[in-house]
């Protein structure tokens, strides 16, 4: 059995050099000695958040001195995409720094960060990269979720609902569409039948987030989707409502039994 390994530990010395060895093949002037110098020199002081933070502000510090042009280094050594619905934070970690640097740094040019994040989404994740986007650009980032939820690329679909969960984990909170979630539901209504369960699960996190946040509309977007011919709407609706599933509330074991009615479902309980 592989000895388990604290995630944070795998933002170390060993990471720089990789980072350094891909970075160098397709940026000659990359000053990657004071790149290690800056992570040896401080990443045991830090846990998992600032030890990304460390490596974003030190590329930051080491590149091209230039966002747009640090990102076209990135766009090279993002390699080859993840087929899979898994394995994002321990095959991908060393795309997080990356993702950290574009969310300190992002708001600088949206459209190009915008662009870099749809492709980071399909290796590791954007959920973190885009938060600061959407709180400075909100109308120009919804155009780009309502396009990555029709998306045939199932990462993008995915990003669409993580990316505007209101209490993200490991996020700041997304204050900006809790009082009026219509933006947010119209997208999710584009993801509510998606046969992916990597995003039928952020769907239903999605809206059990806005049920601690307002339940009211949460609710009531549930309680249209009972009304769905559909078993992954039915699998979402029922993921929303676990935790009052599980303290058997009335209105949502309402909602789910009429799901399941419309489904033809026995024996989900």
């Amino acid at each position: 059995m592989a000895e388990f390994k604290q995630l944070k530990l795998y933002f170390d010395r060993k990471l720089a050099k990789l980072l350094i060895e891909r970075i160098n093949k397709v940026y000659n002037n990359f000053n990657h000695k004071e790149f290690y110098n800056l992570i040896d020199s401080d990443c045991d002081k830090f846990e998992l958040k600032d030890r990304n933070i460390l490596f974003a502000n030190s590329l930051k510090l080491t590149l091209t001195g230039e966002y747009e042009s640090d990102l076209n280094i990135f766009f090279q050594i993002l390699g080859d995409e993840n087929k899979e619905e898994t394995g994002m934070f321990y095959n991908f970690y060393h795309l997080w720094p990356i993702g950290t640097y574009v969310e300190l740094y992002g708001t600088q040019n949206f459209h190009k960060s915008m662009e870099f994040i749809a492709e980071l989404t399909k290796r590791f994740t954007g959920e973190f990269a885009v938060r600061n986007l959407i709180k400075q650009y909100p109308e120009k980032s919804l155009e780009y979720f309502e396009k990555w939820s029709k998306s045939k690329n199932f990462h993008l679909r995915r990003l669409s609902s993580e990316g505007l969960r209101p209490k993200l984990p490991w996020a700041s909170k997304l204050d900006l569409f809790i009082e009026n979630p219509k933006p947010i539901f119209k997208i999710l209504n584009n993801l509510k039948e998606d046969n992916i369960k990597f995003v039928q699960k952020s769907v239903a996190n999605n809206i059990n987030d806005y049920l601690k946040v307002n339940e009211k509309q949460a609710i009531i977007l549930l309680e249209n989707w009972s009304h769905i011919k559909s078993k992954n709407t039915f699998w979402i609706i029922k993921h929303a409502l676990r935790n009052y599933k599980k303290n058997k509330i009335k209105f949502a074991m309402d909602i789910i039994n009429q799901s399941a009615k419309i489904n033809e479902i026995e024996n989900y309980k």
